[in-house]
């Protein structure tokens, strides 16, 4: 009672603010970027008009509210999104998957299970968004491949990469925030493997309930439109292969009539000079100079393009642009395919691809045709195009863009691809590799460590200064620097001490399982409706101040904000993950709640019963 009579009228206002704040990201009328803007000007204009003074020092200068805008931890958190980007686009993680869903026929169930064990693994150590990117389209072909309903994968996929968030203090967002709003308040530091046991034991909880209960809430729902997907997946476009002087393919032939090293493609014809070669092909091997007609689909010569550039070399080198500095030829990094349709009325019906000179005239190369299912046995290059014709295109993706005004053909905008340079890729994971050993090693601290990886990706080309502004959210960047002015200006007036006070009072009295419990539950709920880095930011001091009334070691309090902070599965605007699979599920708002609610009721049930023994508070 004295503490509330004692305390500065500042701190009731800064309680109001934050309870606003609070209430309006909740609603989510208006954009978040303008509450955060918002919090921190109601902030800034209350401590300059009315100064917070202690022995005629300012507690709470406009540099310290605006300190979280330089803040270690944010730009941590930056560097590591443009490091998770570089891996996206580089394609880095791409081989290891693209293994796992060859041998998916082979052994469905345990490869399933192999899957998701890699995508806990790698969220740990990555951003959990760019993973979950990554992984839509794999696990979508995992549900066509096994005939599942895709909604039994997406929800899974965001809640798996949660639950490696919990186990490195770089796995997310909200563990480095946590961080730094306890050390900012203690000098305390968390060590970079210190959450993995306990987070790999919820973690543990998480996988064995979505095998049970969990998979028994999931709902099951259908694309209404994966039939037109299918038959459009299912169309052959006719491709051709050039052998050149050290293509992998000479010398090669077919085993029992199946070209080995081209998956999923069929050879329809190989012109050897005047000679052409139909099947079957006995006795047969490839030569240099040999050109193969081939039929296959996008997704069979996407994952050639992925896989084994060289099979293409030809086309890829066409797609070389030039550096506008110096006029040196450098390749793209930013190759994109794409389907379009020859036009009624086009200046390309009757001629060949060879007389267009469509390289010349756009910078992009032709790398398919499709044609109504009709079979072609003729070299691509001779091909006279009709109206209707479909044509896989693939170029830099500036000059993609530029199809969009040449009346000719009709850009399929939806069918726009994106292609990873796969030479990228070991760059990609030995920075990635780098950061790891430096921050878990304690040769750097993570935000330098971070900050330097991310320069290093897009020095090296894994990606392009365009790409790594983009992997930059704005709304992470505003919504961080507000939860830190907040946190501070809650510590700082008092108001951290005032409910932490609140909270002892409540539930000290039954133990420190009994405050454990508490703040895990608080920080669960909250986060589910707020946002999990603003929660783990403003509860950080809070902890801490109740810790030092109850005499329980601060350290396990702010562990306890970390775990619960990161139990975002009740709703789809918990977390960026959620929304991302939420519209390739088919879920609804209601889905998140029925399957993450009881999540949530476990994994705190599972805390409160082991976290005790753990820290040894009993």
């Amino acid at each position: 009672m004295e503490s509330l009579i004692d305390a500065p009228w500042q701190m009731w206002a800064t309680l109001a603010i934050i309870g606003v704040t609070i209430v309006v990201y909740t609603i989510d009328r208006f954009p978040l970027e303008l509450v955060s803007g918002g919090v921190i000007v109601a902030l800034l204009a209350l401590f300059l008009a009315a100064p917070l003074e202690d022995n005629g020092v300012n507690q709470l200068t406009t540099e310290t509210l605006l300190s979280g805008f330089a803040s270690p931890a944010l730009f941590a958190i930056l560097g590591l999104l443009i490091v998770g980007q570089g891996m996206f686009q580089s394609g880095a993680l791409e081989h290891p998957t693209e293994y796992l869903l060859r041998a998916y026929d082979k052994q469905p169930i345990l490869i399933t299970a192999a899957i998701f064990l890699f995508i806990m693994a790698v969220s740990a150590f990555l951003n959990n968004t760019p993973v979950v990117v990554m992984f839509i389209p794999i696990m979508a072909a995992l549900a066509q491949q096994g005939k599942i309903s895709v909604s039994r994968f997406m929800m899974p996929l965001s809640y798996l990469s949660i639950f490696g968030g919990m186990t490195t203090i770089i796995g997310s967002s909200t563990n480095l925030l946590a961080l730094q709003s306890y050390r900012a308040t203690t000098g305390g530091e968390i060590g970079f493997f210190e959450l993995t046991p306990m987070g790999s034991l919820l973690a543990g909880a998480g996988v064995i309930y979505m095998l049970t209960a969990g998979r028994w809430l999931m709902p099951i729902r259908q694309n209404p439109n994966q039939t037109a997907i299918n038959e459009r997946e299912g169309k052959h476009f006719i491709a051709q292969i050039e052998i050149t002087r050290g293509h992998p393919l000479i010398g090669k032939g077919p085993i029992s009539g199946l070209f080995v090293d081209l998956p999923d493609i069929t050879v329809r014809m190989v012109q050897r000079r005047e000679k052409a070669i139909l099947p079957p092909f006995d006795d047969f091997a490839f030569k240099s100079g040999d050109v193969v007609i081939v039929a296959a689909t996008r997704t069979a010569l996407t994952s050639l393009l992925k896989s084994n550039p060289e099979m293409l070399e030809g086309l890829m080198a066409e797609t070389s642009i030039a550096d506008e500095e110096d006029g040196s030829v450098q390749r793209s990094t930013q190759l994109t395919m794409v389907e379009a349709i020859v036009a009624p009325g086009s200046r390309l019906i009757g001629r060949s691809i060879a007389q267009i000179g469509f390289h010349a005239q756009t910078d992009c190369v032709i790398v398919g045709i499709e044609r109504r299912s009709r079979m072609i046995r003729t070299q691509m290059n001779t091909i006279r195009l009709e109206a209707g014709d479909v044509l896989l295109i693939l170029g830099d993706i500036n000059d993609i863009r530029n199809l969009r005004s040449d009346r000719d053909i009709l850009l399929l905008e939806w069918s726009m691809q994106g292609l990873p340079d796969p030479r990228n890729a070991r760059v990609a994971a030995f920075i990635f590799a780098a950061i790891i050993a430096a921050t878990a090693t304690g040769f750097a601290p993570i935000a330098v460590a971070a900050i330097t990886g991310a320069t290093a990706m897009v020095a090296t080309g894994c990606l392009n200064v365009r790409q790594a502004a983009r992997a930059i959210d704005r709304r992470i960047y505003l919504l961080i620097g507000a939860s830190l002015a907040m946190g501070a200006a809650l510590e700082r007036t008092g108001g951290a001490a005032l409910i932490g006070e609140g909270i002892s009072s409540a539930v000290g009295g039954l133990g420190p399982t009994a405050v454990l419990s508490a703040f895990f539950i608080l920080c669960a709920g909250l986060t589910n409706v707020l946002s999990n880095n603003a929660t783990a930011v403003l509860f950080t001091p809070i902890a801490v101040s109740a810790a030092r009334q109850l005499g329980i070691d601060e350290h396990i309090l702010v562990l306890t904000v970390i775990f619960g902070s990161n139990c975002s599965f009740a709703t789809p605007v918990a977390y960026q993950t959620n929304l991302l699979v939420m519209s390739p599920g088919h879920y609804k708002f209601r889905d998140f709640m029925v399957v993450g609610g009881p999540l949530i009721i476990l994994i705190w049930l599972v805390y409160t019963i082991v976290a005790p023994f753990y820290y040894g508070l009993n």
